[in-house]
């Protein structure tokens, strides 16, 4: 269902600019100190599972987060994880730098499982997670669908997971893949909110990045990006030279959200591509833009 959207609205897109989450690798962490100044204290700020990363970095960026004065939240990837032991290995080496109140726990990329974790909703029904001082899981979301997974199986999947992370009294967040389109972002967040989740939501968006960078990535994950989205989103699929920031999508989305309160918490979570400080830096310019 298409939605039509209203005039932009400022104090709705300044909400939704603030409180911003960003993701980094575990290489990024030179990035990260080139941009420290840029991101606001307590940001929360996602380290990916690479399959070529290893503990040590993983662990080391989570510890580099901390002590920069963000809030670390480390990705825990089941299809990555050889055995229990190694995710027990992981969460306590995690909790020895002050890194594991915050995690994400996905998938991941591999088309069989290195381990005994067939899915994320594995790893969460382990009970091991507050063992380990885990406080908050981030579990995924995929307005667009997935390429490999059925409509009703993450539907189901985002259901019981949802189910588990509460029977055990951890709070919980919704980050989706990032996307282009506000028609099926909000189409999904209705549904959502009708299963009866009231979560608060991360919408996945691309921070200013290299068109033929960003389309890349789009292509890879299965996101929409036909070329009457990204002619709307201010870049042309013939000339894939240049940069384009999220500023129209955010726009768009905060008026949607802001007309429709039944949306519920909704706010929007970064994949910076590398570019830390440029994201940050394109933050502040917005939101400076809507005060």
């Amino acid at each position: 269902m298409a939605h039509s959207t209203p005039a932009a609205n400022k104090a709705a897109a300044l909400e939704l600019v603030s409180d911003y989450s960003l993701e980094m690798t575990g290489k990024d962490v030179p990035g990260l100190i080139e941009a420290k100044d840029s991101i606001p204290a307590g940001t929360r700020i996602n380290v990916t599972f690479l399959g070529n990363e290893d503990l040590e970095m993983r662990v080391a960026a989570a510890k580099a987060v901390r002590e920069l004065g963000f809030v670390p939240v480390p990705h825990i990837s089941a299809r990555r994880l050889a055995s229990q032991e190694q995710l027990e290995e992981f969460l306590a080496a995690l909790q020895a730098v002050g890194a594991t109140e915050n995690v994400f726990v996905v998938g991941g990329d591999p088309s069989t499982p290195e381990g005994p974790y067939e899915d994320s909703y594995d790893v969460i029904r382990t009970g091991l997670l507050p063992k380990y001082g885990v406080k908050h899981v981030s579990i995924a979301g995929y307005p667009e669908g997935h390429p490999d997974i059925t409509d009703d199986q993450l539907w189901s999947a985002l259901v019981n997971k949802s189910a588990s992370l509460k029977e055990q009294g951890l709070d919980a967040t919704i980050l989706t893949q990032f996307a282009f389109d506000t028609d099926p972002v909000m189409n999904w967040i209705d549904q959502v909110r009708a299963k009866g989740i009231d979560t608060q939501i991360r919408i996945g968006t691309p921070g200013p990045a290299g068109i033929k960078r960003l389309l890349g990535f789009a292509r890879r994950f299965g996101v929409g990006a036909n070329a009457m989205i990204v002619k709307k989103y201010g870049f042309s699929l013939t000339n894939l030279l240049g940069t384009a920031g999220p500023d129209t999508f955010v726009t768009d989305l905060s008026a949607l959200l802001a007309a429709d309160p039944k949306t519920g918490s909704v706010k929007l979570h970064f994949y910076t591509f590398g570019g830390l400080k440029a994201t940050a830096d394109w933050a502040d310019k917005y939101a400076a833009a809507q005060s």
